[in-house]
């Protein structure tokens, strides 16, 4: 469904390469049947989250860390918003809009963990970020991270089809660089 927005309104987009893109909503209201271009891609990057928001908001881009991206015209590839290593991905963007909710990040060991927003210092784009949860041979690599709240329950799947379900006030909140 197509929503009103006011003319602060902003899309922020984030690849798996960490490239980052803060463009206007105006710059998408004349779409043509063949469709718009808005956001060009390397052949090996794809597109892990799409926000609209009021271009207020903090952008926290995980694997490793939160960061802030500045407006451009629609067609460009973007920024970099996070440095990455040989063979690391972004895995997901979130979009806050204030300190009070907690990260939620899960491994691929199925270890997991809820830290407080405001453990995430903001850092100019570009940096390599700072530790989110630690990754040891125990762990596994970071998998997901989400925006929860203490009334929020979760599902987690397995990679055999069994399912977890519990509620978010039931996971222990700790230390951003804790495992």
């Amino acid at each position: 469904p197509i929503r009103d927005f006011s003319a602060d309104a902003f899309v922020f987009m984030a690849t798996a390469n960490g490239y980052v893109k803060k463009t206007p909503l105006t710059d998408f209201s004349r779409p043509m049947k063949k469709g718009i271009i808005a956001v060009g891609l390397e052949d090996a990057d794809y597109l892990i989250g799409v926000a609209i928001t009021d271009g207020k908001h903090d952008v926290m881009l995980f694997s490793d860390a939160g960061k802030a991206v500045r407006p451009m015209g629609r067609q460009a590839r973007g920024v970099i918003g996070m440095r990455l290593g040989e063979g690391q991905r972004v895995i997901s963007m979130l979009v806050a809009a204030d300190e009070n909710r907690s990260v939620l990040t899960a491994t691929e060991h199925g270890f997991g963990k809820r830290t407080s927003i405001s453990e995430y210092t903001r850092h100019g784009r570009g940096t390599q970020g700072m530790i989110a949860i630690q990754t040891t041979e125990r762990n596994g690599k970071l998998v997901g991270a989400a925006l929860v709240d203490d009334k929020d329950e979760i599902m987690l799947i397995s990679t055999s089809g069994v399912l977890i379900r519990t509620k978010v006030d039931q996971i222990r909140e700790m230390g951003r660089s804790t495992q």
